[in-house]
């Protein structure tokens, strides 16, 4: 593995790799037993504004013992126009590792590709493939395995949160059902393509949330969209709140990749009440892409 580009790109095998290691680094955070990244610089790529994006790598770079260099697209020529492919070739001969938040999935498959090394998709449009390792572990931190778990992913079912939790049902075989305006289904042809029996999709909140035991949601609007005031007029019946939380399984828990928009997408009340899920979830960003970050530096 010299790459993390996407949960599509991952396997069963994998996935489940990524994970224990991810407990192992953070239950040894403390007293690391190795350092993976000793004597490498990694630059960091952001065209999106980030915190816990932001912060986790740049804390575990330094943890793994690597140097890190953060690169906003306005600080250096990408954001003049220079293209993808050539800042990559540059930074290709200065740097061990790429990690990237934009917009476009393709500029960081092009800059895998033409830089030619180690490059992770810290947030596209497309996927959040980190965002997902760290989800999982806590699923399983939590209720001990996704197996036989049924998942909920409420808002909309065609942005990169909703598209990485259908690749990772596809490898790892849990139920998901994605609860979404029909307008924002993902498209047919995406659905296909992932050929997944164990992944629906539900226009009723309500019965998405029966018996479920993981319950995620994300802002309506992703980055980007902000005051696309008739797409998010279309969630308000898709709020996470008491009312809906009780057609759950009784031993659920809330997930939200944050940021949240508290009163929107999810209520204050429930955020509090499962802000220790949350939060928890937040910090499992570090450990998450540790584990990425060490597996790509065997």
């Amino acid at each position: 593995m010299n790459r993390l580009l996407s949960i599509e790109e991952l396997n069963a095998e994998l996935l489940i790799e990524l994970i224990n290691s991810a407990e192992k680094l953070k239950a040894e955070r403390s007293n690391p037993s190795s350092l993976p990244l000793q004597g490498q610089t990694w630059a960091m790529i952001f065209t999106k504004s980030s915190t816990r994006t932001r912060v986790s790598f740049e804390v575990g770079v330094r943890e793994l013992g690597g140097s890190i260099m953060f690169l906003s697209s306005n600080d250096i020529q990408l954001g003049r126009g220079e293209p993808i492919k050539d800042t990559a070739r540059v930074l290709g001969r200065m740097v061990h590792g790429c990690i990237i938040r934009t917009f476009a999935q393709q500029d960081v498959i092009d800059f895998s590709e033409f830089g030619n090394i180690p490059t992770i998709n810290a947030l596209t449009d497309e996927e959040h493939p980190c965002q997902i390792l760290a989800d999982l572990l806590t699923i399983k931190e939590i209720l001990g395995t996704w197996e036989n778990k049924k998942v909920v992913f409420i808002g909309d079912g065609d942005n990169n949160m909703s598209r990485s939790w259908i690749w990772a049902a596809k490898h790892l075989g849990f139920q998901l059902v994605i609860a979404a305006p029909k307008s924002c289904f993902p498209p047919q042809e995406f659905m296909a393509k992932v050929n997944a029996p164990n992944v629906s999709l539900t226009d009723d909140p309500i019965s998405a949330c029966k018996d479920a035991h993981i319950i995620n949601t994300d802002v309506w609007l992703s980055m980007g969209q902000e005051g696309q005031a008739d797409k998010e007029a279309l969630f308000n019946a898709y709020q996470v709140n008491s009312e809906l939380l009780n057609h759950a399984h009784h031993d659920h828990i809330v997930l939200h990749c944050l940021p949240a928009y508290r009163d929107k997408e999810i209520t204050e009340e429930i955020l509090e009440k499962h802000a220790s899920t949350i939060f928890q979830q937040a910090e499992n960003r570090l450990h998450a892409q540790k584990a990425v970050l060490a597996k790509i530096a065997k």
